[in-house]
């Protein structure tokens, strides 16, 4: 979704328009979205992401659309109270403080940093977002890799967003991208979604009518070549493998590759039944049980899905859950 919103408020200052940026900061109790949540507000009125719904977005497109008007950026908390109708109307109890940063067409050093942090997007790399604030104005506005970090605000750079002291910082993207062996109908249905929730997405496959970037075009990139030799894929800790090829003997030779790799997940589609036979084969072959506990098979989480767009869900859930605990 970032990538979306980044490329619609480019488009919109290339077009003249100002842009507002809303980012949760912080957030406690029950607040419906976490720091780091972001919703861009346009000239026309039009928002593209979310910081949560209900009356509090309300509220935060209404202040957004103002400042497009006026100008300046600025800061604002909105207390959530349990059924006080009379605050802004959520049920759940919380506070929740939102940033509101202002982009002009005028402002080129800022529209810069917007251009790197969607270029950035696009690489294999761990991604931060610095923002240091004088009272609510912009004193620093940077997007950093790992070896940008300057050492006296080290400990700002989390996994988690910080907002103390006048700096705020957020984890933009981590290192790591999903592997998709097989664009077959489930592969296809799994790339937009995955793209969707912030995953780099490669598709791999040995069929070279489907392995063409046109067929996939959230992916970040499409590779042509045999499921028997996958070394030209390197896979590492922060990768995630799913084996989903259009054959027993294709999933069986690259699992038998890819739990050779580093991969920190591994996901193969199938029966349990041909789960079970190709299992056997690779202890066979000489990998052990706790080689083959690192699989999730069969893919995805049990919510009865049985359509490709119903089993992308299951398996992007999963693998949302896994990055999760990771963090």
């Amino acid at each position: 979704m970032m990538k979306k919103i980044l490329d619609a408020m480019l488009a919109a200052l290339d077009r003249g328009e100002r842009v507002v940026l809303c980012s949760i900061f912080a957030s406690s109790g029950s607040a419906p979205r976490g720091a780091g949540a972001k919703m861009a507000v346009f000239a026309d009125g039009s928002t593209l992401g979310t910081v949560g719904g209900g009356a509090v977005e309300l509220r935060s497109a209404e202040r957004a659309r103002e400042a497009i008007r006026t100008g300046g950026s600025g800061l604002k908390s909105y207390e959530l109270h349990p059924n006080d109708v009379n605050d802004i109307g959520m049920i759940c109890g919380g506070q929740v403080t939102v940033y509101f940063q202002l982009f002009t067409p005028e402002q080129t050093e800022d529209i810069a940093v917007l251009r790197t942090w969607r270029a950035q997007l696009s690489r294999n790399v761990d991604l931060w977002l610095l923002l240091a604030l004088d009272g609510e104005r912009v004193k620093e506005f940077r997007v950093l890799t790992r070896g940008g970090i300057p050492q006296e605000k080290k400990e700002y750079f989390t996994s988690r967003a910080i907002w103390h002291g006048g700096v705020y910082t957020e984890p933009l993207a981590r290192a790591g991208r999903a592997c998709i062996f097989g664009g077959g109908h489930v592969g296809r249905a799994l790339v937009p979604v995955l793209a969707n929730v912030d995953f780099r997405v490669t598709v791999y496959d040995d069929r070279e009518a489907l392995a063409k970037p046109e067929n996939y075009p959230a992916a970040d990139e499409v590779v042509f070549g045999s499921f028997s030799d996958i070394s030209g894929v390197t896979l590492t800790a922060d990768d995630y493998a799913v084996v989903m090829t259009p054959g027993h003997q294709a999933d069986y030779e690259v699992l038998a590759q890819v739990l050779r790799s580093k991969a920190g997940y591994i996901g193969c589609i199938g029966s349990r039944g041909k789960i079970a036979k190709t299992r056997e084969r690779l202890l066979a072959d000489g990998f052990t049980d706790a080689d083959l506990a690192r699989v999730h098979a069969p893919i995805g989480l049990p919510i009865l899905a049985e359509t490709p767009e119903e089993i992308a869900i299951s398996v992007a859930a999963e693998m949302i859950e896994h990055r999760a605990k990771r963090r």
